[in-house]
């Protein structure tokens, strides 16, 4: 027998839903487990395979400065998924945060950001662009209070900044690597 969910208790509902899941697991011991209910977001890493530049994001982010006195960390543009197509949502966000309009996109994976908690899923992309691709103004949505400052990046300088565990966001991590291990000649200076 598979753990089962019996029930759930909705503690709050606003932007993320939390919830208490009631729990019979194959032993049938009956278990309380929280749930953060976020839904699907995206994240894409927009470089410029030509300049070697990347295009990332740094805003305040609560959490982070909760837990860890960190005011604002550098971030791949990134957000809950509103449309039905992912790839539509990561070209969403990296004009609405990078002001750029990206072409094609390599999806890395649909992975979970943190399954012991949360229900998001990230689907996660790669984007070429170019200098001409950078049509906006960026910085995210005045409606959504985001105040997000763009960074234009070295893809050298990036690389070796998650060498010395200077990249401390785990999907921008990620993407990083990624983009190393598929395309390690745009890095030839780390």
């Amino acid at each position: 027998m598979a753990p089962v969910i019996r029930g759930t208790r909705i503690l709050h509902d606003g932007w993320s839903r939390f919830l208490v899941a009631e729990v019979t697991m194959p032993d049938g011991t009956r278990l309380a487990r929280e749930i953060e209910d976020h839904g699907r977001a995206v994240a894409v890493l927009p470089y410029d395979p030509v300049r070697g530049m990347a295009l990332l994001v740094e805003q305040f982010r609560p959490a982070a400065l909760y837990a860890a006195s960190t005011e604002s960390l550098l971030e791949v543009p990134a957000g809950l998924l509103d449309e039905a197509d992912p790839e539509e949502g990561a070209r969403r966000e990296a004009y609405e945060e990078v002001g750029v309009r990206l072409g094609a996109l390599e999806r890395i994976t649909c992975g979970w950001s943190m399954p012991g908690i949360s229900t998001e899923q990230v689907d996660l992309f790669l984007a070429p662009y170019g200098a001409d691709d950078r049509s906006g103004p960026g910085g995210g949505l005045e409606s959504e209070h985001e105040t997000i400052t763009v960074h234009e990046i070295g893809l050298d300088t990036l690389g070796a900044m998650s060498d010395r565990g200077e990249i401390t966001d785990i999907k921008t991590l990620l993407l990083v690597y990624a983009l190393r291990l598929r395309r390690p000649d745009l890095f030839a200076g780390v």
